[in-house]
């Protein structure tokens, strides 16, 4: 599909906005999950957990900020997505949007289960009035919710990325490398994520599903981004 004039100039400023909108993410996604949310999982016991959070408060702190970052990037990027790929099909690409919204809200709530742990670890009300282990207990069970609901979101995200990729390939402007490299990864989201939830006990499993799509994973959206930020709408 050939678009000209004013379609082709909001194209052009819609596909900048989607990719400036998933660099920023891409960043605070690295820090957030890759550098202060990996470390406080890789403590262990609930005890180092709990006492990780305590002393590296003002990172955890930080963290939650790139969660928000992320979660209003994601709504920027619903709504910029729309405008880019509404020539190819109008339908088709609302669904999309409303997808990539329903994953929003899922990550907002997930969120909230992370200012509950802020609450409990940066006051002396709790710290005081509970007992170590009563503490710990409710911190792990408000990052596990943070894990569980994120993970119901990233299924919702596949479904997300899905439509990207059937609308890639459907278009006549976006590279076909990308529209595959979505699918991919959209699979590989909701494949992992549902063996997440489902078969916790199965971690062989999610290993192999892991390694086989952590690729098209990573370079699906942030590929679509890239190009988008230098060929989107030209």
């Amino acid at each position: 599909m050939i678009v000209h004039g004013r379609e082709q100039s909001d194209q052009r400023k819609s596909a900048l906005t989607t990719g400036i909108a998933l660099m920023i993410m891409t960043l605070a996604a690295l820090f957030s999950y890759g550098f202060v949310h990996a470390k406080i999982l890789s403590q262990g016991d609930t005890n180092a957990v709990l006492q990780h959070i305590i002393t590296y408060n003002h990172l955890f702190k930080a963290e939650i900020l790139g969660w928000i970052i992320i979660l209003l990037c994601d709504i920027i990027v619903a709504w910029s997505c729309y405008v880019f790929l509404k020539p190819t099909n109008k339908n088709l690409a609302l669904l999309g949007a409303w997808f990539r919204l329903v994953y929003s809200s899922l990550l907002g709530i997930a969120i909230i289960n992370l200012i509950f742990v802020l609450l409990l670890t940066n006051g002396d009300e709790y710290l005081l009035s509970l007992t170590s282990n009563q503490l710990g207990a409710q911190v792990m069970l408000h990052l596990r919710a943070f894990d569980s609901i994120w993970s119901v979101g990233l299924i919702v995200f596949g479904a997300h990325l899905l439509i990207l990729g059937i609308l890639a390939l459907r278009s006549d402007i976006v590279p076909r490398w990308i529209g595959i490299l979505l699918l991919l990864a959209s699979i590989g989201y909701i494949l992992i994520h549902l063996s997440k939830l489902f078969f916790a006990d199965d971690v062989e499993m999610r290993k192999i599903l892991e390694l086989v799509f952590t690729v098209p994973m990573t370079a699906g959206e942030l590929g679509f981004g890239i190009w988008l930020l230098f060929r989107g709408g030209k």
